[in-house]
């Protein structure tokens, strides 16, 4: 982990699913090296240091036009009212995609987060140390343009569209440095695994009830066009950490059970609570996914 892993790729607007190996960006050879060559100085690259500049190509500026307009207007319908306020403020252009260094400076300037290199999955003791120290790991490759609204792997609309409108206000930042502070503590790996599954359902797939209906606030739901659309659809349990960590979650389609609350502020509350007790001796057996 942790980065949002392979999932099942919609194949079509409508939201019908296929294998994410179907995904045609894992059959494209010129997407392949392109991909590849955009994340390689990630190998290299040391927490806090600039992002190297992408050259981004007119197609890949046009998949992000045509992503941030879908997932816009379905933000519009589908997120929460704290994350709408966020956007308001995120470094989120509508005309094309921006570089790491425009948005790092927009988030340094609101709650001293900054992004840093990421090529893909990114191991939990460094990931989350990271945030401890205010820089959140996001890539700059662009998914393919054959299914936009879709990726089977987190991609820099996702990063921007999601974690970057996170960043954007105090108290999703202040999660993300509740988190990582915790991290910071643990050596074990079962336990960081733990704080991975807590992040997984909070961070990147939470729900706020409102008005009687789940709105979203999690990254992984706020980038994503399709899985905003099936909200309606998933079961949503009550945020309990206990819940939460005895829930097997897919890998391989939209996520059937999602944890909400009714309010940024009781995630905050769970999540204090859960990790102010962490320590090495905290594993408890982990879920088969």
């Amino acid at each position: 982990m942790t980065r949002s892993p392979q999932r099942r790729t919609p194949i079509a607007a409508d939201g019908r699913l296929g294998a994410a190996s179907e995904h045609p960006g894992f059959a494209d050879p010129a997407y392949l090296r392109r991909r590849q060559a955009i994340a390689a100085p990630a190998r290299d690259h040391r927490v806090g240091d600039p992002s190297p500049l992408v050259a981004y190509s007119q197609a890949e500026h046009r998949t992000w036009r045509r992503v941030h307009r879908a997932v816009w207007n379905a933000q519009a319908t589908h997120a929460c009212r704290v994350a709408l306020q966020a956007r308001e403020q995120a470094p989120i252009p509508a005309d094309g995609i921006p570089q790491h260094s425009e948005v790092g400076a927009r988030l340094r300037a609101l709650t001293g987060f900054d992004f840093t290199l990421a090529g893909g999955v990114v191991a939990n003791e460094r990931f989350f140390g990271s945030m401890a120290r205010g820089y959140f790991h996001a890539v700059q490759f662009v998914r393919h343009p054959a299914v936009p609204l879709y990726t089977p792997e987190p991609d820099v609309i996702h990063d921007v569209l999601g974690h970057g409108i996170h960043l954007a206000h105090p108290q999703f930042a202040d999660l993300y440095r509740l988190i990582g502070q915790a991290a910071v503590r643990i050596e074990n790996p079962d336990v960081l695994q733990m704080i991975s599954d807590a992040y997984w359902f909070t961070l990147e797939y939470g729900v706020l009830e409102e008005k009687g209906r789940p709105r979203a606030y999690g990254a992984a739901l706020l980038s994503s066009y399709g899985e905003m659309r099936q909200l309606h659809r998933c079961h949503v349990r009550p945020l309990d950490i206990d819940a939460v960590l005895a829930t097997g979650y897919t890998i391989t389609g939209y996520q059937p059970v999602l944890f909400g609350a009714r309010s940024l502020e009781e995630v905050t509350d769970v999540l204090t609570a859960f990790l102010d007790k962490l320590g090495d001796d905290s594993a408890r057996p982990r879920n088969t996914r």
